[in-house]
Order: C-alpha cells, then structure tokens, then sequence
C-alpha cells in the first residue's frame, strides 16, 4: 500500500529518494523543477499519498462511536496516527497529543483557552523573531484580558538576546511563547533555557515548533514544555493538519477551546459534559485523511532519519553560502550560529519579488516577501527577503542553479 524508502546508512541517497516525490518530476517554464521553498511547505512523499488514497478508497467512514466495519478501521487508522505523534514528541500519552488545523489553531486554542484565567498586569513573554502566528494571537488575548505582551530582542546575528529576554521573565509572566526555529532566518533557538527560566518563575511555556519537527530531533520530555505545537505540511504531511501536545496536567485545567461533536460526554438542556482528553478539544468531524497522512509523513521521516537529514540540509547550506557569498551586492539576514537548511537574504538593488520572479523563470521556486515575520524584517531595516530552504530531496546542483539564475538577476536589473 505505501511506497517508502528503506533504512538508510550514512549519506542520504537523493537521487532515490526524489523517486519517492512525484511532484519533482517536472518542469517548469521550461526548466526542470528546483523546489526551494521547503519552509513555506515541503512535498510529499508517496507514502502519504498512498495512506490517504487507501483510506478513501477502502475506509472512509466518520471516526469514533461507529459500530459498523469502515467505522472501526477508520478510527484504529486515526488513533494510530496519533500514537505516532505521540512517539515522533515523545509524549507520555495520547492524552496529550490534540489534532489541530496546524501551528496556528494551535496556538490560537492555548491563547483562547488560557485566556480565560488571565487577568489585568498579567504578561506574556514572546521573542522578536517569531512567525505573526506567535505574536498575533497573544496581542488580541492582551487586548481582551488588559494582559502585557513583553518581547525579547535579537540580535544582528539573528539570534534572540537570551540574556535580555530571560530578564522579561518575572513572577508576573504567565506564558513564554518561543519558536524552537526561526521561519525567516533558520536561527535554532535555545528554547531549553528559556523554558527552564520560565518554569522557575511558574510561567507555562509554548515552542513554535513548525519549522523544527522536521528538521530536529523533538523530544517535549527533555524540553520541559507545556505545549508544542506543529504543522503536518511542514513535516512531508498533508496540509489542513497539525498538532498541539500540551501536558496533561496543565490541559485538564483548561476549558474546551468550541462545542460541538466529539468533545462532549453527555448533552441536555440541563447542561453538557465534557469528553475526556485529548477529545474535549477536538469538536466536530476531524481531518481523517489528513491525520493518517500525517502519521505516515512521521513513518516515512523515521525510516530517513533525521539525523541524516539534518546533515545532508546542513551541507547544502554551508554550499549555498560559499557561492551565494561570491554574488555582488548580496546581503543576508543575520548569521545564526546555529540554523536549520535555510538561507535568507537581498540583493542590492533588487526587490525580493523580482528576484522571485527572475528565479521563477528558471523553474527555482523560492519565497520572496516578510515571511509573516514582519517584526524581524523591520529589525533588519527591510521590506522583505529572498528565502532559500532546503528539504532531504534537494541537490549540490539545485543550489547552483539557483546561484546562476541569481547571476542572471543581477545581471538583469545592473544600472
């Protein structure tokens, strides 16, 4: 049923797993597909497809309380797939792993939930680097509450100042909102130090994980977090998909984030029940699908390995830099010292749209924009930039080509 890659020994073998991505296989304006925008959304294997095919061609029935056949495999399909989250997070249980529409919702359901506890002087800790998902939801739960959102600065390397943000971290801190990896600049954060600082002073904590789960080992044990949320179509998933652990103890004492179907115990004019974790914050029919997609994008990234996938982003990075430094006018978005396979940066002279467009023309795709991480942009003094990520299909020859469709821009737009 599932077309997957064996386990692989040392270096990846790209050029069989890119058999696994139909998607590459094609052209475009007439070149050959080079997909570079990897953190906006990665493909996805034929693992996923064929899970999501099999399910709607042989099991598609609704989820929970069936009593006939296709109901039943159905909902063993669903539950498996989060038991393989809760083994990719290493969760101490089901209970803890809440299907989501991705990051954001997840977010969205801890500020709404945990918002109804918080009051007037009350504040949340976020850092200047993080994705408009980590930053709006938390302005809107201040404006309710009359709660102050605190915000950490970075540097110019494009680090977050750990030392001024752990100085935000008071008794008065309710939350600590961290991207475990910056979306604009690739930065790895130390979310380990800033979630042990936080838990000294009782605040809870959420990571923005989306641009790390497939990228980083994730282990929300070791970290210490209360929460961690992700995005299946960040992670070789479907879309429409994503998740949120939250710690048992901490999502038992927060209400239902909507009523309706499947959160609910019993229901009566007289009052309504709630259903047990993970289900009271699961209302209405889930992404079924979508969800067993997503348990086999977990499979297919285990049968990789991250580790060998982290290496393999890691040297097209440092490929990418050596010829992307060699461009006149070239200009990067910080310098972590530590980052995941991206690379962000400007040409001077050139607006980050005509450089897409430009690369776009030679069948590179790239993200040219704010990256819905405007507050970093402005940090940089920019309107936008040129993002170049790296998956475990990409190649040494993709790079370059990149590098020349560059040449050609620069060419292009010279005075």
């Amino acid at each position: 049923m599932n077309a997957s890659p064996r386990a692989i020994p040392g270096p990846l073998d790209v050029g069989r797993l890119r058999q696994d991505f139909p998607i590459l296989d094609q052209q475009v304006n007439g070149a050959p597909l080079a997909y570079l925008d990897n953190a906006a959304s990665t493909q996805r294997p034929l693992a996923v497809l064929d899970a999501m095919d099999h399910y709607y061609r042989h099991d598609h029935a609704n989820v929970h309380r069936g009593v006939h056949t296709l109901s039943h495999r159905a909902t063993d399909r669903y539950e498996h797939a989060r038991e393989l989250v809760r083994g990719f997070l290493n969760a101490a249980s089901i209970r803890e792993v809440i299907f989501t529409r991705g990051t954001t919702e997840a977010i969205n359901l801890v500020a709404y939930t945990l918002g109804q506890r918080l009051k007037a002087g009350d504040e949340i800790v976020v850092s200047e680097l993080e994705h408009h998902s980590n930053i709006v939801p938390w302005q809107m739960l201040c404006e309710r509450t009359g709660a102050v959102l605190r915000v950490g600065p970075i540097t110019d390397r494009g680090e977050i100042d750990v030392e001024a943000m752990l100085a935000l971290i008071t008794p008065a801190t309710r939350l600590v909102g961290v991207a475990h990896v910056s979306n604009a600049l690739g930065t790895v954060n130390p979310v380990a130090e800033i979630i042990a600082a936080a838990r000294r002073h009782g605040a809870l904590t959420l990571v923005d994980g989306a641009q790390a789960a497939a990228h980083v080992p994730v282990d929300v044990r070791a970290l210490g977090c209360d929460f961690y949320a992700l995005s299946g179509h960040k992670l070789h998933g479907p879309t429409g998909i994503g998740v949120l652990y939250g710690r048992e103890s901490v999502l038992e004492t927060l209400p239902p984030f909507q009523g309706g179907g499947d959160m609910i115990a019993t229901v009566s004019f007289r009052g309504t029940t709630y259903n047990e974790l993970p289900y009271r914050f699961e209302a209405g029919t889930p992404a079924i699908a979508e969800a067993i997609g997503l348990g086999a994008a977990i499979e297919y990234l285990g049968r990789v390995g991250l580790p060998a996938i982290a290496a393999h982003e890691e040297a097209l990075v440092d490929h990418a830099l050596a010829r992307l430094r060699d461009l006149p006018g070239i200009r990067f978005l910080g310098n972590p010292r530590q980052r995941v396979g991206l690379v962000s940066f400007n040409i001077d002279g050139i607006h980050p749209h005509d450089v897409g467009t430009v690369l776009d023309q030679r069948g590179v795709a790239v993200r040219a924009g704010h990256h819905c991480a405007m507050p970093v942009m402005e940090r940089f003094g920019v309107p936008g930039s040129v993002r170049a990520s790296f998956a475990l299909y990409n190649t040494r020859d993709e790079v370059d080509r990149l590098v020349e469709a560059l040449q050609l821009a620069v060419r292009m737009f010279a005075p």
